[in-house]
């Protein structure tokens, strides 16, 4: 009864946006991932600063990349009235900017030209943390969800090239399809975040670009949010407030053989976020971190 009526309430939200869709802002910077990553916690700090409107109904819109044939006038929808952020730059005496975070869109093979063909000028904030940890933490989160069959971790990583072989090809060929393995069994290549970067790097340009390292925003979250608000050109107003949201519990530590294995595939990907993060990722530390989102 309750998720009928949250429904409801939703399709009403989005049909009174739909039209007041010219009165609605588009956002002017993303969280684009990557999946299990922090992505969460830094949307819920970044939406409590004052001059940042979210979402009005999803944290992810899930546009660029699940539902792009359904237009960008859909999509503005989803986004405050432009009445809103004017009355906040009134009392601030500075533009306010509406965002979303939805994590596929940096993995999504066609999410990033759609973002720079609807939105050029729009930041992109990526997130990445040690891809060993990521794998094994994406697994649970998509066992938990039931989008995961395979009880073993170390026998959905043998699927995985299987599962995914094509796929991403299938995607720009069929536009508005989707994929199942895709968005949900990409353990490891989803953590190989350099490829990633590059491809969208030529779409967007570095400057566009932040990207932060999620073990350190958890040891440390105020020089990592200062470093997001100076790249968005915001004033820092009020304390933000860190929590870590969406963190699960694991039913079993992953086996040593499986981290090194994994360790050695992904430390030439490592070695290439340095210049992207400004320093060595902190998985490097010798510090291994504990569950994070």
């Amino acid at each position: 009864m309750k998720s009928t009526l949250k429904r409801s309430a939703h399709a009403v939200s989005l049909t009174t946006g739909r039209l007041t869709v010219g009165g609605r802002m588009l956002p002017s910077f993303l969280i684009i991932g990557a999946q299990r990553c922090g992505t969460t916690s830094l949307y819920r700090a970044l939406s409590r600063h004052p001059l940042i409107l979210k979402p009005v109904l999803h944290k992810g819109v899930h546009y660029f990349d699940m539902a792009y044939e359904k237009g960008l006038s859909w999509y503005q929808a989803h986004f405050p009235r432009k009445a809103a952020a004017r009355r906040l730059e009134r009392r601030h005496g500075h533009q306010a900017q509406a965002f979303e975070s939805s994590p596929y869109y940096l993995f999504h093979p066609l999410a990033p030209a759609r973002i720079a063909w609807d939105l050029p000028g729009a930041k992109l904030i990526v997130l990445v943390r040690d891809p060993v940890e990521r794998a094994y933490s994406a697994y649970a989160h998509e066992l938990a969800r039931g989008f995961e069959t395979e009880p073993s971790f170390e026998r959905a990583l043998e699927l995985e090239e299987e599962r995914l072989a094509g796929e991403a090809h299938r995607l720009r060929a069929s536009p508005n399809s989707a994929s199942h393995s895709h968005r949900h069994h990409a353990y490891v290549t989803r953590g190989r975040y350099a490829e990633q970067l590059a491809r969208l790097e030529l779409l967007v340009g570095r400057d566009q670009m932040l990207v932060l390292d999620s073990g350190r925003f958890f040891r440390d979250p105020h020089p990592v949010y200062d470093r997001a608000v100076d790249f968005l050109g915001l004033p820092r107003i009020d304390d933000p407030v860190f929590e870590r949201h969406n963190a699960r519990p694991r039913a079993a530590d992953m086996p040593e053989s499986v981290r090194r294995r994994l360790s050695e595939h992904f430390a030439p990907w490592d070695a290439l976020l340095t210049p992207w993060l400004g320093a060595e990722p902190s998985w490097h530390s010798g510090v291994r971190e504990a569950d994070l989102r």
